[in-house]
């Protein structure tokens, strides 16, 4: 059976930034093997695949695997599958348009800016803190000094289905010179820690943007990610949680993927309601690509 693909770049400015992505659509099943093999085939840091038919509660089945394993949430897949969707698979679906992902459903809304292209937002599922890590081997694993390392905010793992470590950088000067080592990093895996590790410093390349990042993970090795949905969620509820802006609402934007040549930016919305931290992430869509699938 023929199967429509598309390629959108997502958190991008511009045509060829931002964080590609390819997204499959199903008319029927296809194996968690199948799909495997596609996203392999794609090598992007992320591929979906999303049935043409709504399920019971009006969102649509998506699952997300990277080159090497399915995952249950990251950010921007969410918000270029439902832009397909919008534009390809059911235009007339009202707002907020649900995603069922393994980590539940979740709802997505397009908001317009004048004389702009829209922008997707997601809300993000709650993300939990845990486990606090010392500066020495992180620094040692990401091959910076440990002064680099913010001595006034924790490294902390987050999680909301999948799992990050959050690293807060005193500069952009550390930011750009960090590089994950596996090898080095393997006895803090060995302790629990995730080899997914997301890097954020308060300087920026833009005056009008807040914070920079960078994001990397393990997919046959260590990959870099041109722009992190997901890790900009897990960001918002350690700003939050650590009152890092002295503030119970933020509204950010962060620049990202210059050191891949994917200048990306992702917006940041969180704010404490009822002792919950409510994160929502936006950024803009670009297709690029619209093909079949053999």
């Amino acid at each position: 059976m023929t199967r429509h693909f598309h390629i959108v770049d997502v958190f991008a400015e511009r045509l060829y930034s931002g964080n590609p992505l390819a997204v499959v659509i199903n008319d029927d099943f296809l194996a968690a093997e199948t799909m495997q093999q596609i996203a392999a085939e794609m090598n992007f840091s992320e591929t979906t695949f999303v049935n043409r038919a709504p399920e019971k509660n009006g969102g649509f089945k998506v699952r997300i695997f990277t080159p090497t394993r399915e995952i249950a949430f990251a950010g921007h897949p969410i918000l270029g599958t439902a832009w397909i969707i919008r534009q390809h698979v059911a235009p007339d679906t009202p707002a907020p348009l649900k995603l069922n992902l393994a980590v539940g459903p979740i709802p997505v809304t397009f908001e317009d800016s004048t004389g702009e292209t829209e922008t997707a937002w997601f809300q993000a599922p709650q993300a939990a803190l845990g486990a606090t890590c010392a500066r020495e081997p992180v620094a040692a694993a990401l091959g910076i000094a440990l002064e680099d390392i913010d001595a006034g905010s924790p490294i902390q793992q987050v999680t909301a289905g999948i799992s990050a470590l959050i690293v807060p950088l005193r500069s952009l000067d550390a930011l750009r010179r960090c590089k994950l080592d596996l090898d080095v990093f393997a006895p803090l895996a060995a302790q629990g820690f995730p080899p997914l590790v997301y890097l954020f410093c308060p300087q920026t390349r833009q005056a009008q943007n807040d914070l920079s990042a960078r994001f990397f993970f393990e997919a046959n090795g260590v990959r870099e990610d041109p722009a992190t949905g997901n890790g900009a969620a897990f960001l918002g509820a350690y700003l939050l949680e650590h009152r890092i802006f002295s503030k119970s609402r933020l509204s950010l934007r962060i620049e990202q993927g210059h050191e891949v040549n994917r200048p990306s930016l992702v917006l940041l919305r969180a704010e404490t309601l009822a002792g919950n931290h409510v994160v929502n992430v936006g950024g803009r869509v670009i297709s690029v690509v619209t093909g079949t699938l053999l």
